[in-house]
């Protein structure tokens, strides 16, 4: 109750500022995907196949940014939001296979106006409970009627598989009637470590295929 209090306080105190970073990080997300529509035409041009097979976009919830800053015992302001919360702005990115995920990356940070802030390579060094995904933070700039406002997003690139995983594991870990225990996190486990031979297993496949064209 204390939390829903506070983000009715919050949002009723700052309602424009709130409104109007909201507004930048919902364009900010909209230049990465356009960057990465532009990037999957080229790429299905010169590989005869499409590396992108979906994106999805998500803005952060008020309750989840508010919790966040509570966690992080930090002021609620849109100043502070702005300055200290770099996964506002998501971008998701599925790839069919775990290469196309590192010459997606590649290609997208070559672009001049994309800063990278942060990295993180969970598919090379996978998290404890098996979890893959590659995360960029990332500055991009917004042209508004006024001015230049540099904006980060956070990009993360996963194949089907791991984003498959990550969904379902993500929705059982949530349930709030079921007591997680020992044997439920190593099933996971086990189920993201042969998702991942999946991903080596079709890569190898179309390597074979690529090679025998």
């Amino acid at each position: 109750m204390f939390l829903e209090d506070k983000i009715r306080e919050f949002l009723e105190e700052h309602t424009m500022p709130y409104k109007e970073l909201m507004a930048y990080y919902k364009c900010a997300m909209m230049e990465v995907e356009t960057k990465f529509k532009v990037l999957s035409e080229e790429l299905s041009l010169e590989y005869d196949r499409n590396p992108i097979e979906a994106i999805k976009t998500r803005l952060k919830s008020p309750e989840s940014i508010i919790g966040k800053m509570k966690r992080r015992k930090l002021e609620f302001s849109a100043e502070n939001i702005e300055k200290n919360i770099y996964d506002i702005a998501g971008v998701r990115v599925i790839c069919g296979f775990p290469s196309d995920i590192y010459t997606l990356s590649d290609a997208f940070l070559k672009q001049d106006d994309i800063k990278l802030i942060e990295r993180k390579d969970y598919i090379a060094n996978p998290k404890e409970n098996g979890y893959r995904s590659l995360h960029l933070i990332i500055e991009i700039p917004i042209f508004l009627h006024d001015e230049k406002k540099l904006m980060k997003v956070e990009v993360q690139f996963r194949t089907i598989s791991q984003d498959w995983w990550a969904s379902l594991e993500h929705k059982i870990r949530y349930k709030k009637d079921i007591v997680h225990t020992e044997e439920i996190a190593r099933e996971l486990f086990e189920c993201a470590e042969k998702a991942a031979n999946l991903d080596n297993r079709m890569e190898q496949i179309r390597k074979y295929l690529e090679s025998a064209e």
